[in-house]
């Protein structure tokens, strides 16, 4: 019932009772100062000698209380300068009284305003802070409440509480401070621990988050520190300093990103690559590993294209959830298909490119973790190149217009066997293209994709957010980068410019110093990077080493014969590839190593047909 009420007044009502109870306030603080006077010699109708008095000081300070906003004020913001407004009231309906004094009402001695205008003020005051307590009772009963610990009992910390006084849905338990002169005091009220004891405050008092308000130590302190608490199950936030939040310190620094531009090496392409509706427009479209950061990709800007159906592949039942409810919602009157399932299912492929009279494939389902794959050799050539052959083969046999696969810049002279697995499974596209007459096989070629799934920029992010180090595996590596922007528009492209056979290749400029990348986004996340010559500094960049398999520095090209495409960032390549004879025996040795999951006899397949057969083709020998 109160709740009800307290919920359902207006705005206007509260003021109206504030104003209302204050003028009910002037009478009782009347006869307490009468009442506390004891020079005067109190009779019954002595109040009623008074009641003039009493009704112009009313009046007045009805007046004194709108003019200084008193029933303006939430019970929540009354604080310091509430009770200085209050006392200003007490005092000028106290002054009005004295003016008044002997004039319409018996003379009273001046004491007895002096009272009046001290006990209005603590009654004014008093009753205020009270409804302000009952009130948050009644709001806050049955309700589920935060309980919180600030980390930190400066100035920042004290803000924060009193900010969170205020807030209906937060209840903050204690301090913790690392200064021991802090320890075991009361700060605004609330105990402060020592940091050793903040796992049983987290267990004993169910604390729900803990705030970090210490912005004057370095961020990563803070991260270490955030690190640590979130190993013990709580949620950890941090806070920047007040002063901050309005003025030009670090926090500015510290929120500025990197520059694209800066990480890529060169100026963005998207603006320069060209639309490619032309080629998809009221297509049937399948895109396998659609979930993936490259196929969800595809998928969006497939929408632009105005395609008739969309079909999404993929074998992750969260990652084709994710995008399906995406597609549905960006495209509106799109059809759209979703499909769990797995490349290497040759029954299943036939039935979707047959049911779905497909025109267009999209082949980004790859496994592409390098480490991975190299230590689960049999699953990464099964998925990478078994499942290549099953859709490449029923997009042949069911007269699909193009077929477009997604590579990498691992696949030019692979030394690891995801590198290894995607040159075998281009050399079987390129088969495929020399002996289809209707289908357009064609292949895009590029290198690493910022904040791709696995890519080294979100490994670099999150040991930056743990405070480092961040690990380099070696100092002079190199690598290319594009965007998923621009990736997707590639594979899109190529599919418009593809005759056959085709490995299309991005201009991406000159490749990046990971090194160089790794500093920069150090200082761009706001700080200093800790070496030799700066032992001082935030976070570390330790050199690990390079792992198995692992390049100094990615290629794009095997050969530097370069062909034209109608785009001057669009390059081709067309490059060597396996026999028919060659082809059939190299997938036969393959599938007999798959299947008696023999990792040694699949390492000696690819270095067999492929890394021997690039280092021909570069040398001259045996080029077909």
């Amino acid at each position: 019932m109160l709740y009800k009420i307290a919920t359902t007044l207006t705005r206007k009502q509260k003021q109206l009772f504030f104003m209302v109870f204050d003028a009910i306030m002037v009478s009782v603080a009347m006869a307490a100062a009468i009442l506390l006077n004891s020079s005067i010699a109190l009779r019954p109708s002595l109040m009623v000698e008074l009641g003039a008095l009493v009704a112009v000081m009313t009046v007045a300070g009805l007046g004194y209380s709108v003019y200084l906003g008193l029933p303006r004020i939430k019970l929540n913001a009354y604080e310091m300068r509430g009770i200085i407004r209050t006392a200003i009231f007490s005092a000028a309906v106290g002054i009005t009284g004295a003016a008044l004094n002997g004039l319409i009402s018996p003379r009273l001695p001046v004491e007895v305003f002096v009272i009046f205008s001290l006990f209005y003020l603590v009654a004014g005051a008093a009753w205020r802070i009270l409804l302000r307590q009952f009130l948050l009772q009644i709001y806050r009963r049955g309700q589920s409440r935060m309980r919180v610990i600030i980390y930190g009992a400066g100035q920042t910390g004290q803000q924060l509480l009193a900010a969170l006084r205020t807030d209906d849905a937060i209840v903050p338990v204690a301090f913790v401070d690392d200064n021991p002169t802090l320890q075991s005091l009361v700060v605004a009220g609330l105990p402060v621990h020592a940091p050793s004891k903040i796992k049983d405050l987290i267990h004993e008092k169910a604390i729900d988050r803990v705030v970090l308000a210490m912005p004057s130590i370095s961020q990563s302190k803070q991260a270490r520190i955030a690190h640590r608490l979130r190993g013990i199950g709580c949620e950890v936030h941090a806070l920047p300093s007040f002063a901050e939040l309005v003025g030009d310190g670090d926090l500015r620094k510290r929120s500025s990103p990197v520059s694209l531009d800066d990480l890529l090496g060169r100026n963005r392409l998207e603006k320069e690559l060209p639309g490619v509706s032309h080629a998809y427009s009221d297509r049937r479209i399948l895109i396998t590993g659609a979930g993936g950061s490259i196929g969800s990709e595809l998928c969006r800007q497939i929408i632009a294209c105005k395609p008739d159906c969309v079909v999404l592949l993929d074998h992750s039942e969260l990652a084709l959830f994710r995008i399906d409810r995406e597609m549905r919602e960006l495209a509106d009157g799109l059809t759209v298909i979703p499909v769990l399932g797995s490349v290497c299912d040759e029954a299943m492929m036939r039935d979707i490119l047959a049911r779905h009279d497909i025109d267009v494939v999209l082949h980004a389902a790859a496994y592409k973790h390098l480490t991975l794959v190299q230590s689960n050799c049999i699953a990464g050539l099964r998925n990478n190149v078994i499942g290549t052959k099953v859709i490449a083969d029923a997009a042949r046999e069911a007269g699909v217009e193009r077929f477009i696969l997604v590579s990498s810049d691992k696949a030019v002279r692979p030394t690891n066997v995801m590198g290894a697995s995607k040159r075998l499974a281009e050399l079987v596209v390129q088969d495929l293209a020399t002996r289809s007459s209707g289908t357009r096989f064609s292949m895009v070629r590029f290198g690493n994709v910022l904040g791709s799934s696995g890519s080294v920029i979100p490994l670099f992010e999150e040991q930056i957010a743990r405070g480092g180090p961040v690990t380099l595996t070696h100092g002079e590596v190199t690598r290319y980068f594009m965007t998923i922007s621009e990736a997707a528009r590639l594979v899109l492209l190529a599919g418009s410019f593809a005759r056959g056979g085709d490995v299309f290749v991005l201009d991406m400029g000159d490749p990046v110093p990971i090194a160089k990348l790794a500093r920069q986004m150090i200082e761009g996340a706001g700080y200093t990077v800790k070496d030799a010559k700066h032992p001082d500094g935030d976070i570390e960049i330790q050199v690990t080493g390079l792992r198995p398999g692992e390049k100094l520095h990615e290629e794009l090209l095997i050969s530097s014969d370069m062909l034209t495409t109608p785009h001057t960032k669009i390059l081709r390549a067309q490059e060597s590839y396996l026999s028919e004879i060659e082809m059939a025996n190299a997938l036969k040795d393959l599938r007999r190593a798959i299947a008696t999951l023999d990792a040694d006899a699949a390492q000696a397949v690819l270095h067999r047909w492929v890394e021997r057969h690039d280092s021909a083709v570069i040398s001259g020998e045996g080029a077909v």
